[in-house]
């Protein structure tokens, strides 16, 4: 089982703009990168709020949430919220507050022996990697470059805790994967 943070980022590392718009990711002609594979073998999905609540407006799953199986599985997912945010009827949706660490084991027995989806934002995902839970980064690199935006990671992590697994082009995007490796004694910054 691994914690797989798998995103799409700009060129400068952002997720979103300022305003949490993903727009600039739909308009980008051509070949896209196809991650459904690992959608469909993630045995369950850890978000944000503001990850979260993007994906409801966009797929309209309060009105709709029949649709929730059709864009996101059967599986259970993890939000993680100070605030109460709807859930589409029959979705495995299960809020948390506090620090990831804490969750961790409930989020490790819901997954069994299967890889977990670290959607986003950067917050939650430099969470995962301060708890040693982040075992890979699969980011999916756009063409594309904003002024300002939602970080990829929020914190510093430095190239010592990272090893590249893979480089492959696709289309105009860039998909990098690395392995996240411990932080050793004396080397958390």
């Amino acid at each position: 089982m691994a914690v797989i943070y798998e995103t799409a980022a700009t060129l400068n590392g952002f997720l979103a703009t300022e305003d949490d718009s993903l727009d600039w990711l739909f308009e980008i002609p051509g070949e896209q990168p196809d991650i459904k594979d690992f959608m469909d073998s993630a045995a369950a999905m850890v978000m944000g709020s503001t990850t979260y609540e993007w994906v409801l407006e966009v797929e309209d799953l309060v009105d709709h949430p029949e649709k929730w199986a059709a864009s996101m599985g059967r599986k259970p997912a993890f939000v993680f919220s100070t605030r109460e945010l709807p859930v589409p009827a029959g979705a495995d949706v299960r809020i948390l507050d506090g620090d990831a660490g804490r969750h961790l084991p409930e989020i490790r027995a819901a997954a069994g022996d299967g890889d977990i989806w670290m959607m986003g934002g950067g917050g939650l995902a430099a969470q995962f990697l301060a708890a040693g839970a982040l075992d890979r980064i699969a980011i999916t690199l756009a063409p594309v470059t904003l002024a300002r935006g939602k970080p990829l990671f929020s914190g510093d992590v430095f190239w010592d805790r990272l090893r590249l697994r893979s480089a492959e082009k696709v289309g105009q995007w860039a998909r990098l994967v690395y392995d996240v490796t411990p932080a050793e004694h004396g080397m958390d910054r």
